[in-house]
């Protein structure tokens, strides 16, 4: 029988307020049809992911598989309540705000964590000089790069407050939160090009080891698709996100919207 697990309930917080994306920004996401600047994607991720770290702990840091689709915003200072309902092994997680369905995604704890070749994956550094985004910044089949990023001491600590996780297995453990990953994952877009505002959509990541507390992190991402839909102009991304240029930490997917309509009309 389906087990529908305590909700887990979240003052979500607008991290991105000053960010270089002014789709978390009130007024120019207003402008877009929003109520307000969003709590970035991958923040509400990380609001999702409390919940198989809470019933798998250090396993499924070291191999869990986790998905998520984001369909309506979350705004600064609202409730977010993550419910999950366990089921076969299998984790189906809504998050609500306003009573709206916000975001979805399913959780799973694998046998073993798959193996991945560094070498399938190009490291390729971030580009010298970013130049506005277009269609052709994310041609199919190329290679994108980030700048190395390292969360260590008080900044780890921060993410931890900045996403509202109270787990103490981080802490006891130093061990890096895997929504750091997802905010690698954004920088392939960011360290790349210069965008106008976008939205993050929608991503699917398969933890291979467990992230320790300042490792210094990169991802290694192909170009796997670039379409209109709706007017707007998505880009998806497969990468090896690394930490210190040896270890797997993360196999991942990533969709975006980097071009909204009316930004791709313009």
């Amino acid at each position: 029988m389906p087990n529908r697990l305590e909700t887990y309930r979240v003052e979500a917080y607008n991290t991105a307020k000053q960010s270089e994306n002014k789709m978390h920004d009130d007024t120019v996401a207003r402008r877009f049809g929003f109520s307000g600047g969003l709590v970035p994607g991958v923040d509400v991720f990380a609001y999702m992911m409390h919940v198989p770290v809470a019933l798998w702990g250090r396993d499924f840091l070291a191999r869990g598989l986790v998905e998520a689709r984001f369909i309506k915003p979350v705004y600064d200072g609202e409730t977010a309540d993550v419910d999950a309902t366990e089921h076969n092994g299998l984790l189906t997680i809504e998050v609500f705000s306003r009573t709206e369905l916000c975001a979805t995604g399913t959780a799973s704890l694998p046998t073993a964590a798959p193996v991945v070749s560094l070498g399938d994956y190009v490291e390729v550094p971030a580009v010298a000089e970013r130049r506005p985004v277009s269609p052709a910044i994310f041609e199919v089949g190329k290679w994108l790069g980030t700048t190395p990023r390292r969360w260590a001491g008080q900044d780890a600590t921060g993410y931890l407050a900045d996403v509202r996780e109270t787990d103490p297995i981080f802490a006891r453990e130093g061990l890096g939160h895997p929504g750091l990953i997802q905010r690698v994952m954004n920088r392939v877009l960011v360290d790349n090009t210069i965008l106008g505002p976008w939205i993050h959509v929608g991503s699917r990541m398969q933890l291979l080891s467990p992230a320790r507390t300042g490792d210094e992190i990169t991802a290694r991402a192909k170009v796997t698709a670039n379409y209109e839909k709706k007017g707007h102009r998505f880009v998806e991304l497969d990468a090896l996100v690394v930490a210190n240029g040896t270890t797997p930490l993360a196999h991942c997917q990533h969709i975006a919207i980097y071009q909204p309509r009316e930004q791709a009309a313009a």
